[in-house]
């Protein structure tokens, strides 16, 4: 061989070298997973804490790893709070036949956007509030309305509280808490629970005096308020203008710090939320799982690192995230969605910061009555407290 072909032969050995080095160096492709969040428009407090909360999750995912040595990384697409423009962006991101979606965050939303999923992707809404047909590819996050009922009242009933007054709004809430109310009044262990009076009141209404009026002469004690945002204000303000000095129970809709530094002036002096395993102070004798408890400190952590505030709306998101990433570490980041889909169904054994889920137990939610508890807002922690057992038996 002459020198040229001895030299050209070395020097195609070391560029080839080269390549294959420079190639090894590259990093990983990242997995693309797609949000449609309400970013602006009414629901937008709620959105972009979670898109906070899942970016957070983000870095902490990618310091562990991430899925099989890739990356995760978010595409956010805003709806404006407004349900046409879900089922616009849900349209869209179809076109790139993804395995998984996040989102979106509103009740009304999530339902719009379920006549397109028949065959995928596996979509996490975000609004407990949604119900999804069993094996259906969507998916809802946290406890139900219905549970958390249940767990008000076991709560209210063991503390004595058997007259009960109930007010709600005429809204999709408001709606959803008196389905859960009737549900959870037909179980044999409420029947010495009377509902005193029930009453309901419109979001624009600006005075709620002769509901309370109502109430007040129906001599509960303890009332239900089961609405959100400002229209709990109305009728927080309405209660304490009407001289009503009760245990006052409420959606866990309304558990955000945004509200409570709002409303202090006119908070009651014994408010107590239905919730999740999620909140982090808990009365003495309070006991949950080991690995519930270890899963609320990552989050926690992680939260207070990425200067997020730690209330419902990124425990929402919180658990969805992780569950569908661990999908893909299982199954693999270029699984299908029904690949995806028939992993989730047989998962029973993950432990997140709302409680342990068992998907088969539990179909499309994972969290049953089990997860649920009852809380309480301590003005002197600045933070809602656990206190009951799980299922919303009081600490004793």
């Amino acid at each position: 061989m002459c020198s040229i072909t001895r030299f050209a032969a070395v020097s195609i050995s070391f560029l080839a070298a080269g390549i294959l080095s420079a190639h090894a160096q590259q990093p990983a492709q990242p997995v693309q997973i797609d949000a449609v969040l309400p970013l602006t428009g009414f629901f937008s407090f709620i959105g972009k804490q979670e898109q906070a909360a899942l970016q957070v999750g983000e870095q902490v995912i990618n310091k562990a790893g991430g899925v099989r040595g890739r990356p995760i990384s978010f595409s956010f697409y805003d709806d404006q709070s407004n349900p046409q423009f879900s089922v616009q962006l849900t349209r869209q991101v179809l076109t790139k036949k993804p395995s998984i979606l996040l989102g979106t965050s509103v009740t009304a939303s999530c339902n719009a956007m379920l006549p397109l999923l028949r065959t995928g992707p596996v979509t996490y809404c975000f609004s407990p509030g949604v119900y999804p047909q069993a094996g259906s590819y969507m998916y809802s996050a946290s406890v139900s309305t219905r549970d958390v009922q249940a767990a008000l009242l076991r709560y209210f009933r063991l503390r004595g509280w058997t007259r009960i007054a109930v007010i709600t709004s005429t809204d999709a809430t408001g709606q959803d808490g008196e389905v859960g109310l009737d549900e959870a009044m037909k179980s044999p262990e409420n029947k010495d629970i009377n509902l005193v009076e029930r009453t309901r009141f419109n979001l624009n209404d600006v005075s709620v005096s002769a509901q309370i009026e109502r109430m007040k002469a129906a001599k509960p004690q303890a009332i239900i308020v089961w609405t959100v945002g400002t229209s709990f204000a109305t009728v927080l303000k309405g209660l304490i203008q009407g001289g009503v000095d009760l245990p006052i129970g409420t959606t866990h809709g309304n558990m955000t710090f945004a509200q409570m530094r709002q409303y202090a002036d006119f908070l009651p002096k014994e408010l107590y939320m239905p919730s999740s395993q999620w909140p982090q102070e808990t009365a003495p004798g309070v006991q949950l799982e080991p690995e519930v408890v270890a899963a609320k400190k990552v989050f926690f952590d992680a939260l207070k690192a990425g200067n997020v505030e730690a209330d419902l709306a990124p425990t929402l998101v919180w658990d969805p995230l992780m569950i569908l990433v661990g999908a893909l570490r299982t199954v693999g980041p270029d699984a299908s969605a029904e690949q995806v889909l028939n992993h989730l169904k047989s998962v029973k054994n993950f432990s997140g910061i709302n409680g342990p889920y068992d998907f088969e137990k539990f179909p499309q939610r994972g969290l049953g009555e089990q997860s649920t508890l009852v809380t309480r807002w301590r003005p002197e922690l600045k933070n809602w407290q656990i206190v009951s057992q799980p299922t919303g038996i009081p600490v004793q």
